[in-house]
C-alpha cells in the first residue's frame, strides 16, 4: 500500500478492507450560508498567514497510524499547525493497521472507537474510516495530508459562532476554566491529556526504518462536567492533571461522546 489507507463507511461495523483514497485538486467543502465566495477566499488567505484572523479556537484531530506509509506527511502537517494560534491539534493514532506487521506504539482503542463513531454519524466532506484523516471540530473530515483543503475547512470553521474558552490561574495553583457563548442544550467538558512531542523509530511494516515525530499525542481524558446553556466555569487542580503519559493538557467541549466539538484550547502551563 503506497497510497492512503481507506475503509468505506459501509464496512465500518464489519471487516476492514484496504483501498485507495483518491486525491484531487478541488475541495468539496461547501460555503456556509451567508458567506460570500470572496469572504471565503479572504478567510483562506488569512489561514495562510497564521497570525491573521485566528481569534476563534478550532480543534483539528488527526487519525494516523505508524503502519500507514501515507501518514508521515499528515504527521508533519499536524506539527506545523500545532504552532499556530487558537488551533488545537490532537493526534489520535489508531490500532486497526497493527495487523499489517507493526503494532503502533502510540495507538489507542479510544481513537479507533471515536473514528468509527464519526463515520457512523457521517461527517461532512470525506466520511469513513481511513488514514490519514483530519477532522475539524468533529464535523468535517478529509485526507489528513491535504494542507490547502484542510486550511479551507479551518477558515470556514472560524466563521461559525464558536464559544470562547479562557483560563485564570489561582494563587493556590488551581486553574479556572471559563466557557462563554456555548449555546448548547447539553455538552461534555473534557480535560484531554497530551504528549506534546514523541519521536518513534518504526521497526517494521510500511514505514520500517523511519523515524516519525508526533505532536500532541492523545493519552487520555477525564470529564470536568456538563455544560448546559451559554456558559459555565470549572476549577481544576494539580491532581486533575494526572493522565498517564501526558505532559500537556487541553480542554474540549463536545456534544455527546462523539458529536461535534464546540470549542477547545490548550491549557497554558502554570
Amino acid at each position: 500500500m503506497n497510497k492512503a489507507l481507506w475503509i468505506t463507511a459501509g464496512l465500518v461495523a464489519t471487516a476492514f478492507t484496504a483501498g485507495t483514497v483518491h486525491f484531487n485538486n478541488s475541495s468539496n467543502a461547501s460555503v456556509p450560508a451567508g458567506i460570500t465566495k470572496a469572504e471565503m477566499m479572504s478567510g483562506k488567505k488569512a489561514m495562510a498567514n497564521p497570525v491573521t484572523d485566528a481569534g476563534k479556537p478550532v480543534v483539528v484531530e488527526f487519525f494516523t497510524s505508524q503502519g500507514c506509509s501515507s501518514c508521515p506527511p499528515a504527521d508533519r502537517l499536524a506539527g506545523r499547525l500545532a504552532q499556530e494560534p487558537n488551533l488545537l491539534v490532537i493526534e489520535r493514532p489508531v490500532t486497526y493497521w497493527d495487523r499489517l506487521g507493526w503494532t503502533d506504539t502510540l495507538g489507542k482503542e479510544e481513537n479507533t472507537t471515536l473514528q468509527r463513531a464519526y463515520a457512523r454519524r457521517t461527517l461532512g466532506g470525506r466520511n469513513g474510516v481511513y488514514t490519514p484523516q483530519a477532522v475539524v471540530n468533529g464535523e468535517k473530515g478529509l485526507v489528513g495530508s491535504r494542507e490547502a483543503d484542510l486550511r479551507e475547512l479551518i477558515a470556514q470553521a472560524r466563521f461559525s459562532d464558536l464559544p470562547e474558552v479562557e483560563f485564570a490561574h489561582k494563587e493556590d495553583g488551581s486553574t479556572e476554566i471559563m466557557i462563554t457563548g456555548a449555546r448548547s442544550a447539553s455538552a461534555n467538558v473534557q480535560l484531554v491529556g497530551l504528549d506534546q512531542t514523541e519521536r518513534v523509530r518504526i521497526g517494521r511494516g510500511e514505514n520500517g526504518g523511519r523515524s516519525v515525530t508526533y505532536t500532541n499525542v492523545y493519552k487520555g481524558e477525564r470529564s470536568l462536567g456538563t455544560l448546559a446553556g451559554e456558559g459555565a466555569s470549572y476549577m481544576i487542580d494539580a491532581a486533575d492533571k494526572r493522565i498517564d503519559g501526558a505532559n500537556a493538557y487541553a480542554v474540549i467541549v463536545r456534544e455527546g461522546s462523539a458529536g461535534r466539538i464546540l470549542t477547545g484550547r490548550m491549557l497554558p502551563s502554570a
